[in-house]
């Protein structure tokens, strides 16, 4: 079940006009965050996060993210059914039952849990899963800071019931299954929404976007995130900037966060600055990329963002990959980091050498080959130990 295509448009603007004559560094050292968010989230300190993105933002992305300065991130869609099935979805959410020394639970906060389903009374029970898991933990932070409900993802409907971004074509089925989030979470558990800005771009579809997304407030969700491009688009096509600036200008008062086309750091400035949201969803563009999240520090505190050097890249490539080997085990860690591997290599010099010795990788020994071959060898080996010893023998769960 993913949320994203093999068929996605290759990186390029949203739809915008006027937005190429802001100044993004002016606009980022003059920004003032909205006080609501960091109210509704502990520890939630900067406008913009990272997307749940399916088959990548597992806890070893989540991590290194963090690492490199994101304050909050949420899981990828996690269908209700799959958490009602004996707890199996916690382990895709990689919050499972992990090993003590694996990096998550307090360094991996704060952290929404994304949830999808086709029956309101199934959601339900699902949230009531994950608070649960909550109220089990060995500590405060180790659990979800909130639930989001996706409407938004544009996958293939089931036995002709909606889920994701079909319910937008079915606004009072939409607001049940939100009716019934909320009333299953407890009252101080923020509660948020991830919503394409329509179904398509008739004049019915437009209203049935508008019902659901007041509605959302109107039962106490604490924001919607809205992607700026349609169900139908999937991921063909600019997003629409525009139709996010027109949606804020008539619901100023509200916590809206957006979505679409955010491709490097400037974009992030750019969006805030041309639609007024209140913060921004990073989804593709920061795979491969932490150093994004570095760089939006950066330009708020009035500096200008640095790229990352070979010795940075090799170092959060280490650090991805001993957190995935933690978790996963070698093999599947193996398998799963040839994609990160092809992404980070963007950054490299010599990047399209580096991509094709990613796609051979199949174990550890081989990862390290590359990394010596293209990102020199200075470091010590990849391993668990050897982060403790870098770290001063501290546990690698990191949970202060």
């Amino acid at each position: 079940m993913a949320c994203h295509g093999n068929n996605a448009t290759a990186p390029s603007p949203g739809l915008a006009p006027g937005a190429g004559e802001i100044d993004c560094a002016a606009f980022a050292r003059g920004f003032e965050m909205d006080g609501r968010i960091g109210e509704i989230v502990a520890g939630f300190d900067g406008p913009f996060f990272q997307a749940g993105l399916a088959g990548y933002s597992d806890a070893a992305m989540r991590i290194v993210a963090r690492r490199h300065g994101c304050p909050y991130c949420v899981t990828e869609a996690l269908l209700d059914r799959t958490l009602l099935a004996g707890g199996r979805g916690f382990a895709k959410a990689d919050l499972g039952e992990l090993h003590d020394n694996v990096p998550g639970g307090a360094e991996d906060h704060p952290l929404a849990g994304q949830i999808m389903g086709s029956d309101p009374d199934e959601m339900a029970a699902a949230v009531r899963k994950m608070v649960e898991r909550n109220e089990r933990a060995d500590y405060p932070t180790a659990g979800f800071a909130a639930i989001d409900v996706n409407l938004a993802c544009p996958v293939k409907k089931i036995k002709r019931k909606a889920r994701g971004g079909h319910w937008l074509r079915e606004p009072e089925g939409a607001i049940e299954i939100l009716r019934a989030v909320r009333e299953a979470a407890p009252e101080h558990m923020a509660a948020t929404v991830k919503m394409r800005r329509s179904f398509d771009d008739t004049p019915e579809m437009l209203r049935s976007f508008e019902r659901v997304f007041d509605a959302a407030y109107e039962l106490g969700y604490a924001w919607v995130t809205v992607h700026a491009r349609t169900v139908e688009q999937k991921y063909i096509g600019p997003s629409r900037w525009d139709v996010l600036r027109d949606l804020v200008a008539r619901r100023g008062d509200r916590v809206i966060f957006g979505s679409g086309d955010i491709w490097n750091v400037h974009d992030v400035f750019r969006m805030l600055a041309y639609t007024g949201v209140s913060g921004v969803s990073i989804a593709r563009g920061c795979i491969g990329n932490p150093w994004i999240f570095r760089q939006a520090r950066q330009m708020l505190a009035g500096e200008a963002p640095t790229r990352p050097t070979i010795i940075e890249q090799r170092r959060a490539l280490e650090e991805h990959f001993e957190i995935s080997v933690a978790i996963n085990g070698e093999k599947r860690a193996s398998f799963m980091m040839r994609k990160f591997g092809i992404r980070f290599s963007t950054h490299h010099p010599r990047s399209e050498d580096v991509r094709r010795a990613f796609i051979g990788v199949k174990s550890l020994d081989e990862w390290r080959g590359v990394l010596n071959a293209f990102y020199g060898e200075a470091g010590e080996e990849m391993s668990v130990a050897g982060i403790r010893e870098r770290r001063g023998g501290e546990s690698v769960n990191m949970s202060a």
